[in-house]
């Protein structure tokens, strides 16, 4: 933490959300690695995120992560097979909505 800077109080509450698998466990590597908490980590992704680049504000954001933990991120994501990026997230369904919607598909082919 920066000396100059005066502390923010804060309080925290727990917080109930669904996540992909793989995410998740890459998020957790990336804590560890960083030494922080998960909550942690997620606090300092979202501030980053809230914060435009000067000059191209809406296209792009603050990213919280320095070089080594850029390449941290590259070899969790690699041994948690998240092979999607920030892109994907458009195309994300749950996995029991994709297979009941597969299972609808098939019963329907069969009659």
């Amino acid at each position: 933490m920066d000396e100059s800077m005066e502390p923010v109080s804060v309080e925290r509450v727990q917080l109930g959300v669904r996540m992909e698998k793989r995410m998740v466990k890459v998020l957790k590597g990336l804590a560890e690695f960083e030494g922080i908490t998960l909550g942690q980590l997620l606090e300092k992704i979202v501030l980053h995120s809230f914060e435009p680049v000067p000059g191209d504000e809406g296209e792009s954001a603050a990213s919280p992560h320095g070089k080594r933990a850029l390449a941290a991120i590259v070899d969790l994501k690699r041994i948690y097979g998240m092979e999607f990026d920030m892109h994907a997230f458009r195309k994300f369904r749950d996995a029991e909505t994709v297979s009941d919607a597969d299972g609808a598909d098939a019963a329907a082919a069969s009659t």
